[in-house]
């Protein structure tokens, strides 16, 4: 009896652990930033952009550049990864054809210590200059790729928007169909399931708890 009622504990266990887990990989805060982009820009009457996974990649890539340093995203110390970068590193670890690439019509980054939400991180961080929000509703612009990545698994945390006038199909052109993943971190349109940045530790405390209650379930019945 006792024995089988574990089981009927482990069991309970991992189908928890499932469906956290089938919850957790449903969303892509990257997608959520480029619905949250178009749906600003028809609002202010410009068209809404093609969501081009090549461009969101190397969007990610861009992030990496930082290499978590967030004072050199602006202020005094800002900097930015030089032009050679893009078709000398981030294209190729991307498996974005170098011959496809097209002009970077406008790029908004932002940094902070502590992870947001998409809607939030697009009021509190990456429109919080009018400069921003001209290059977001920039009318020259015809294709978006975002990116959201922490640091080391833990923050600080970056935002960032690449905006190109690329042709669709025929820009930002990935070699074998799909861009390469790589973690940490989101990039938009990507066919890959991306949970969000701190999602994964609110499941770890919630199956840390679950892990608790079985072994002291396990021990009362076994003793």
């Amino acid at each position: 009896m006792a024995t089988s009622l574990c089981i009927i504990f482990c069991i309970l266990f991992i189908s928890s652990s499932s469906a956290l887990d089938e919850k957790n990989v449903t969303k892509n805060p990257a997608d959520e930033l480029v619905a949250i982009v178009n749906i600003n820009r028809t609002s202010h009457k410009s068209s809404s952009l093609t969501n081009n996974p090549g461009l969101a990649c190397i969007a990610l890539q861009y992030i990496k550049a930082y290499q978590g340093k967030c004072n050199e995203v602006g202020g005094p110390d800002a900097k930015k990864p030089a032009e050679s970068e893009f078709p000398d590193t981030f294209a190729p670890n991307c498996g974005v054809k170098v011959a496809t690439l097209a002009p970077i019509t406008g790029r908004v980054l932002g940094c902070q210590s502590k992870y947001i939400k998409p809607d939030k991180a697009f009021t509190q961080i990456l429109t919080m200059k009018n400069s921003s929000l001209n290059i977001i509703y920039n009318n020259t612009h015809t294709e978006i790729g975002a990116a959201v990545s922490g640091s080391d698994g833990g923050g600080p945390y970056f935002w960032c928007l690449l905006f190109s006038n690329g042709k669709s199909n025929s820009s930002f052109v990935l070699e074998e169909g799909e861009a390469k993943i790589t973690r940490p971190g989101c990039f938009s349109g990507a066919n890959d399931e991306c949970s969000g940045v701190n999602g994964l530790w609110e499941n770890l405390s919630f199956l840390t708890i679950f892990v608790g209650v079985f072994v002291a379930g396990c021990y009362t019945i076994l003793v």
